[in-house]
């Protein structure tokens, strides 16, 4: 180690006694070195590593009755005797016991299947289900119908029980002989186009089919309320017919100015298809009332 001085030989310091270097200014004087005590040395040493050992096991024991304390707390707290090791598994095995009593009732399932809703084509294919009032307001409501972006005014409507009177051209002789009931009608009209659709009822739906199927002629058209005339006997105009249930349904459609009807000319097949279409949901509809009536009335009829 140097001081800026000269070197001196290195000693072992006593740990009990000052440093044993002299001032190194102090060259002329003899330098006598103390020889250290070493069993007192070796004594201290011994006796500071008896007393880590002592913390040591100290310290362990302190853990294990700490961790002893722990298990009884668990034990004591569990309601469990302490000389019992099945008891103590007792408590760790997380299984919760079934309840025994059964004195209470239990939720039962019936393996009845509950029935099928109600057919709405089973009201409107027989007279003895179809009991529904029916008009012509309650078949053709309003006073305009809307089809997509096509807007048809409601004309006339008429409703009668002699259904020939209601059609032209042989058509009134199929109703006839079919068991024609009513014949319920009414008039739309969109831009100088004008449709006439009639309904006719039927006892069954057989006898509708059948009137569907021999039909010659077609639904008289019926003029007024703002609509002129149309499909008058010199000019050609496009019939249909068609059924649902124990209805029959025709549409006549033509120019009112009295053009005829071509295959080209689109507007007149579109006002036949929609009137069509709108007879046949309002028909159907008709069954879809009755079956959710019938559906949700209480049982026995009460």
């Amino acid at each position: 180690m140097s001081f800026g001085g000269p070197q001196w030989p290195q000693q072992p310091q006593d740990p009990y006694r000052p440093d044993p270097y002299q001032d190194p200014y102090q060259q002329n004087q003899p330098y006598t070195a103390q020889t250290p005590d070493w069993s007192a040395l070796a004594e201290a040493s011994a006796a500071r590593t008896r007393r880590k050992r002592l913390l040591l096991v100290g310290g362990a024991a302190l853990a294990t009755a700490l961790v002893g304390t722990v298990i009884a707390a668990a034990i004591v707290s569990t309601g469990k005797k302490d000389d019992d090791g099945a008891n103590l598994a007792d408590t760790t095995s997380g299984a919760p016991e079934l309840p025994t009593d059964t004195a209470k009732p239990q939720p039962s399932f019936s393996s009845v299947a509950p029935p099928p809703p109600p057919n709405p084509m089973d009201f409107i294919s027989s007279a003895q289900k179809d009991k529904a009032p029916l008009s012509a307001e309650s078949l053709f409501p309003g006073q305009k119908l809307t089809v997509g972006d096509r807007v048809y005014k409601k004309g006339a409507t008429a409703s009668t029980t002699t259904c020939a009177a209601a059609a032209e051209d042989g058509l009134g002789g199929v109703l006839e002989r079919n068991g024609c009931e009513r014949v319920i009608r009414a008039t739309y009209e969109r831009d100088g186009v004008a449709i006439t659709v009639g309904v006719a009822l039927f006892d069954t739906k057989a006898a509708a089919l059948k009137a569907k199927e021999q039909a010659v002629g077609g639904v008289t058209p019926l003029a007024g309320s703002g609509v002129n005339g149309f499909c008058q006997a010199q000019t050609v105009c496009l019939r249909r017919a068609n059924s649902i249930g124990r209805y029959a349904y025709f549409t006549q459609a033509g120019f009112t100015s009295g053009k005829k009807v071509t295959k080209s000319d689109g507007a007149v097949f579109k006002a036949s298809d929609d009137l069509g279409t709108f007879a046949f949901n309002q028909i159907y509809a008709r069954g879809r009332a009755q079956a959710s009536a019938a559906a949700t009335a209480p049982a026995g009829g009460q």
